[in-house]
């Protein structure tokens, strides 16, 4: 696993007074950061009025890590209250914060919740929880959270991946790797490029593991424009129904990708913004305390209009019968 620093975007006084002032007129206004038209049209205006500067730090991705982290928001320890005991007795905590990663969501494109999640809500609470401790979602902790696109069993999952911290007492790092740092022979990218397994939905969607029917199979790599780009979940994709040589290459892409992997240690106030398409994310294994000082970090998915990333067969995919909510349709 690589050491390198991760690229930073360092917001100015000005950015984040204009963020926070911008969030905190409408929870003010709203008196929750839980969804509803009436505050998801505050969001878009509040992020279409964001001044240049401000906007400049969302740009999209730039390099061939397939991320940055932005940097310079004011998380306070004690302000924040303590981390929830699960994503379901979250609430509103944090709700200022819900706010600021919306703002910045609706900055880089349009946000996208599930109505299989979290209730619905564009902004997801990533806790540890009891009894989760080894299953393969943000809820875990005891395990390591497999690299992984993120939703990557649906058509319509993100583009972008923004991951805000709220606390990390801990220095318990997010891993991060790029398909563009990779090393991998044609041969092997060849066979990646075959539709050839299916990915399940993970647990997390309970609704859409009980949905019987087909399994798409599909690709794992593909060449996009500017590049390979990926689609990958080793968790939740059944790799002993595939051939002996699908198997192999898979197997060499993920330790080329453990290779390339940065650890990312994010400090309150910091947010990491990650390219769905490029990039695989995961977890270092630690012990939960369930005591409020526990990790917390805010989730915020992204799709970026216009995007062509992906293949044209996604198109036909029904998703596992999973429904995408856009903060911001047309």
């Amino acid at each position: 696993m690589t050491t390198g620093p991760a690229p930073v975007r360092q917001l100015d006084d000005s950015a984040v007074a204009e963020l926070t002032q911008a969030a905190e007129r409408i929870l003010a206004d709203c008196g929750t950061s839980a969804t509803s038209p009436a505050l998801l049209r505050r969001v878009a205006d509040a992020a279409a009025h964001l001044g240049q500067a401000t906007r400049d730090h969302c740009r999209p991705v730039d390099t061939d890590h397939g991320l940055y982290v932005l940097r310079g928001l004011p998380v306070d320890d004690v302000e924040v209250g303590a981390t929830p005991e699960s994503w379901a007795k979250a609430g509103d905590s944090g709700a200022l914060w819900d706010l600021v990663l919306l703002l910045l969501a609706s900055a880089m494109g349009n946000p996208i919740a599930w109505e299989g999640q979290q209730e619905g809500r564009f902004v997801h609470n990533i806790v540890p929880a009891p009894g989760h401790e080894r299953k393969q979602t943000g809820a875990s902790s005891n395990v390591l959270l497999s690299p992984h696109t993120e939703d990557a069993f649906h058509p319509g999952r993100a583009h972008l991946l923004l991951l805000g911290c709220m606390r990390n007492h801990d220095h318990i790092a997010t891993t991060a790797a790029s398909v563009r740092r990779v090393r991998l022979a044609e041969a092997d990218v060849a066979t990646l490029c075959q539709a050839e397994l299916p990915i399940l939905p993970d647990d997390a969607y309970t609704q859409a593991r009980d949905v019987s029917g087909s399994q798409p199979a599909v690709p794992t790599l593909w060449r996009g424009e500017h590049g390979l780009t990926l689609r990958f979940d080793p968790a939740y994709t059944p790799l002993e129904r595939a051939g002996v040589a699908y198997r192999a290459a898979y197997a060499r892409l993920d330790a080329e990708l453990e290779r390339v992997s940065m650890a990312v240690s994010l400090d309150p106030g910091e947010v990491l913004v990650l390219d769905n398409d490029l990039v695989v994310h995961g977890r270092v294994p630690f012990r939960a305390r369930y005591d409020g000082t526990d990790r917390w970090l805010k989730r915020a998915s992204v799709r970026v209009p216009g995007r062509r990333t992906r293949p044209v067969a996604e198109n036909r995919e029904d998703g596992y019968g999973q429904t995408v909510i856009e903060a911001h349709a047309v």
